[in-house]
């Protein structure tokens, strides 16, 4: 929790209490449900929660703001942002519904009531959403495919809606066909543990 309270010191005292609540929780579940590796449950706010978290070090939003995360697993990085950004709503999916037990009940156990998950398919969801975040469930152009079509068109003279994507290594390939409406954030230029060095933020502009 330390390495939270280091980049984003100032934690309201709810969002402190409900950051703190998270290792136990997922250990708990972890142990009926393997959601986490073991290797990344010890490193859990490092790996998890501060990796969900860096997109708040390079973008900016509006209260009221909609997010879709898909294939959030255990709820990253869904749940840490929902936590920070208590006036925007997030809807968590993943096809594996044991995990998304895990979200409800983690969200359940911390008070969130700015976030729903659903056992569901991205091919199946309709609805449209400012932002969709992810981590690096597949390749960018296969997953703009699968989720481009959530995205609400952008307003002119507001910040561009889009799709924010973790991922690491090198994305040329990837991005290429985004060229025109793609940034890539290094992470690293903000944390500075080993993890983040190869660890970027691709944002693809709708």
């Amino acid at each position: 929790m330390d390495i939270i309270k280091k980049y984003f010191p100032d934690l309201t005292p709810q969002q402190e209490q409900q950051l703190e609540k998270l290792k136990p929780l997922y250990l708990d579940w972890n142990s009926k449900i393997n959601v986490i590796s073991r290797n990344d449950i010890e490193n859990l706010y490092e790996r998890h929660v501060l990796h969900s978290l860096s997109i708040l070090k390079f973008f900016r939003f509006d209260p009221k703001t909609t997010f879709l995360d898909v294939g959030t697993g255990g709820g990253f990085p869904g749940i840490p942002l929902a936590i920070m950004l208590p006036e925007c709503h997030f809807t968590l999916i993943d096809s594996i519904g044991k995990k998304i037990k895990v979200v409800n009940e983690v969200a359940t156990a911390i008070g969130l009531s700015n976030l729903n998950a659903k056992h569901e398919n991205v091919k199946n969801i309709t609805k449209k959403y400012n932002y969709v975040v992810s981590r690096a469930v597949t390749t960018l152009p296969e997953f703009y495919q699968l989720a481009g079509k959530n995205i609400l068109p952008s307003l002119s003279g507001k910040t561009p809606n889009g799709i924010i994507y973790l991922k690491g290594g090198d994305l040329s390939s990837e991005t290429q066909a985004f060229s025109d409406r793609c940034e890539i954030f290094d992470i690293s230029m903000i944390f500075k543990e080993a993890f983040f060095e190869t660890k970027k933020i691709v944002f693809v502009m709708e």
